[in-house]
């Protein structure tokens, strides 16, 4: 009996870290390549596995926001939070990738 519990709780566990990973994109932000200082969570609005992790180390933001699925799901916010673009030039990269 102990066993089939710990079975599905197992099963649970997996379960909700597959639907984690199918509905956030885990945002990596750092100064150097191997220190990762901040990890932020945007929510996806389809699930998916499309750039569930993804580094913003070396990449310009005008690269980040070419990407549909980043953009459709605010990391244009994200980068005028980090001070990594401004609020008109994410408005003018938003209108550019459109």
């Amino acid at each position: 009996m102990w066993s089939r519990i710990k079975t599905y709780l197992f099963l649970a566990v997996v379960g909700g870290a597959v639907y984690f990973l199918l509905s956030h994109h885990v945002i990596f932000y750092g100064e150097e390549a191997n220190v990762i200082q901040n990890i932020y969570l945007l929510k996806k609005s389809k699930l998916n596995l499309h750039h569930t992790f993804y580094s913003l180390h070396q990449k310009k933001p005008d690269a980040v926001m070419k990407i549909a699925q980043l953009r459709e799901n605010g990391i244009g916010d994200l980068l005028v939070q980090l001070g990594l673009l401004s609020e008109s030039e994410k408005t003018r990269l938003e209108n550019l990738y459109r």
